[in-house]
């Protein structure tokens, strides 16, 4: 029988031996990079209409912010690791060569994890620079600073985001088989459903919402510039507890029927 270490080898092969992941990642630095620019644009603006005077913005601050948009590329990528097996027929090689298939869930969910934590790192990383060195000039009031410490521990959250959105969407991709499917059931647990309950006004409904894997990210990342419009009501302790158990939760429902059904 093929141990863990000879899985997480094999699929790690697999893993780079598509061009698509090299499009998935090269898009999500694209989108990160993007997507932080207009965010810290347009809170860099907001801040000199208003005349806030010594206002200082943390150039990873929006590059947090922009996690909300440019995490389902990461997601699609995450999705085609398992769904493209599925599509292709490759899963009946993948569950002969290694009967175990709590061994093969775990293997594709490390090799996907700490992948996605490197790409969110890298892409956080690059985004911040260019926010930076586009918005810290005296015309934007020169208000975006980049303190050392705080946007090391910003990169690594968002590094720790991406990788457990990255293994919940394995779960449901385990679960569902299609990816189709899993793309839909994702984006609808990262930003359909929350927003959906956010603008019913329910208390209950909204209090849900927060607490689902996007916003509980949001809350882990101690964002501030997020689509509730303020600070999340919680601590980021608690955001990540949220985000572990329903990436938990995910993982657990997905090895029960890959356990179950046939190839």
């Amino acid at each position: 029988m093929i141990t863990l270490r000879q899985a997480l080898g094999s699929e790690w092969a697999k893993f780079w031996s598509v061009r698509s992941t090299w499009w998935c990642l090269a898009c999500a630095v694209v989108l990160t990079v993007l997507t932080s620019v207009t965010l810290g644009g347009a809170t860099v603006t907001d801040a000199l209409r208003e005349g806030r005077a010594g206002v200082r913005v943390v150039a990873s601050e929006p590059v947090i912010s922009a996690t909300s948009f440019a995490q389902f590329a990461l997601v699609a990528l995450a999705m085609m690791v398992i769904t493209s097996e599925y599509l292709a027929g490759g899963i009946r090689v993948t569950l002969q060569a290694t009967p175990a298939r709590g061994v093969v869930l775990a293997a594709k969910s490390l090799v996907t994890g700490v992948v996605m934590f490197a790409a969110g790192v890298l892409a956080g990383a690059v985004a911040t620079a260019v926010v930076y060195v586009v918005l810290s000039i005296d015309v934007f009031g020169g208000i975006v600073v980049l303190p050392a410490g705080e946007v090391v521990l910003d990169l690594l959250g968002m590094g720790v985001f991406y990788a457990l959105v990255s293994v919940m969407t394995i779960g449901v991709g385990a679960a569902l088989r299609s990816a189709a499917g899993t793309l839909t059931v994702v984006f609808m647990l990262l930003m359909g459903l929350p927003l959906v309950a956010l603008t019913t006004g329910n208390e209950t409904l909204v209090d849900l919402s927060l607490r689902m894997p996007m916003f509980a990210g949001l809350a882990f990342m101690d964002s501030t510039q997020n689509l509730t419009g303020g600070p999340m009501p919680y601590s980021a302790g608690e955001g990540l507890v949220w985000l572990l158990a329903w990436t938990a939760l995910a993982v657990a429902v997905g090895h029960t029927l890959l356990r179950r059904r046939d190839a």
